[in-house]
């Protein structure tokens, strides 16, 4: 039987949680959509979140979905920026969310609580200690960017990615993950990566899901109808996200230039901190000419760029869980990745590229020639292209994904019976 016999009361802690952004926010707000079909869905997210998702609401009503707003006082959260301190708002407004729940519980006995996110291994969720089975999940950031490839990172990138790798470590620490982990009846994780960490940690059950993000069936529908081009000679690449180092989009560059298509193009969409130096490398590498950089664009116009273009190029160093590359799938894109990460979970051999992240160089080196094989081989690119759109169907819509969840809350339920 996939689902319980009466409507399950489910809490939902998404400190991320709004229906106009994708990444993280859109995982907390699609999941709550998705879940509520099948059962009672309270909602906790930060009060920030409150008036886009009540601006849908108003719009688009959704029965047995109630949310709840809460954040921390004033004083303890002026300090928090777009990225600055937002890791440690995250730890204090959690523990300020526990009791709160508590009280919200005695009053409502729910059967469940399910921490959607933020998803980090390294964090810990005082929801746990609530005495009803938690779901934990899906996590990820248990990856990290091979050491040969921070020789191209500036000193305040190594930085960042020595206090990351850092953080990891004092998480796995943290007395309260571990008390997470412990108590978890279900630890889902969106990376091998971050399954091995989980599993160190001790998690006496572990679900590894097609990566934390999906695609409803309506985005589905309109990223397919994306015009699919057929050139030999014109082929254009595509990288979309924010400029970060650890994106990977340099690497995607040198690869464009060393496969030197004389009539190829490069479109980034996208904007941040590493911009200057991507514009100053495609002037050392002589391709200024053939690279177009949008900066930031309104969603629309950013997956109309990508329906102009014929293959995504994301050499991510670190990502858990890229929605990008599911919406490339989804528009019937090839998708050229390194191995390494959400990614490599996302892309087959039949739907793009997984190369090898030994080094730079070697990469490099591989990207580009396999650059130069689907700018000579238009066939290919559509057959991995729908392939692609297959793959996002069968395991990646929010469709599916519900019913994966829904099928965990059911085994949990029945165990505890």
């Amino acid at each position: 039987m996939e689902n319980p016999q009466k409507p399950l009361k489910v809490l939902l802690s998404a400190y991320a949680c709004r229906p106009d952004m994708g990444s993280e926010p859109g995982v907390g707000w699609n999941m709550a959509r998705e879940l509520v079909k099948d059962n009672q869905i309270w909602v906790i997210t930060r009060a920030e979140n409150r008036p886009p998702i009540e601006a849908e609401l108003a719009e688009n009503p959704i029965p047995n979905l109630t949310v709840l707003y809460y954040d921390l006082p004033a004083w303890a959260r002026w300090w928090k920026g777009k990225s600055r301190g937002v890791h440690l708002h995250h730890y204090l407004w959690q523990i300020g969310v526990y009791f709160l729940v508590q009280n919200l519980h005695r009053q409502i006995n729910f059967d469940l609580v399910h921490h959607v996110t933020y998803g980090r291994y390294s964090a810990p969720s005082f929801l746990s200690l609530l005495p009803i089975p938690f779901v934990w999940g899906p996590v990820g950031g248990g990856e990290s960017a091979p050491q040969p490839f921070w020789q191209d990172f500036s000193p305040g990138n190594k930085i960042y990615e020595i206090f990351r790798n850092i953080a990891a470590w004092v998480g796995e620490r943290d007395p309260f993950v571990h008390l997470t982990v412990k108590r978890s009846q279900v630890a889902i994780v969106a990376t091998p990566e971050t399954s091995a960490r989980v599993s160190a940690l001790g998690a006496k059950r572990i679900e590894v899901i097609y990566g934390q993000t999906g695609i409803n069936q309506q985005e589905i529908t309109k990223l397919g109808q994306l015009p699919v081009g057929s050139s030999a000679t014109a082929i254009r690449f595509i990288s979309i996200g924010r400029l970060l180092h650890w994106k990977g989009f340099h690497l995607g560059l040198r690869a464009f230039a060393q496969a030197n298509l004389a009539e190829g193009e490069f479109w980034i969409v996208g904007d941040g901190p590493e911009r200057k130096r991507l514009e100053a490398l495609c002037q050392e590498l002589q391709i200024s000419d053939r690279v177009r950089f949008f900066g930031n664009q309104p969603r629309d116009l950013t997956l109309a760029k990508l329906g102009e273009c014929d293959v995504l190029v994301h050499p991510s160093l670190h990502d858990f869980s890229p929605t990008v590359c599911l919406e490339a799938m989804a528009a019937n894109r090839p998708v050229i990745c390194l191995e390494l990460g959400g990614p490599a979970t996302q892309i087959t051999a039949e739907t793009g590229f997984k190369i090898p992240a030994h080094n730079p160089q070697q990469a490099v080196l591989d990207m580009a020639k396999v650059m130069q094989r689907l700018a000579a081989e238009p066939d290919l690119r559509v057959r991995m292209g729908t392939a692609g759109r297959q793959r996002v169907n069968q395991l990646y819509s929010w469709e599916m994904k519900g019913k994966f969840f829904r099928k965990i809350y059911t085994e949990i339920i029945h165990q505890g019976a």
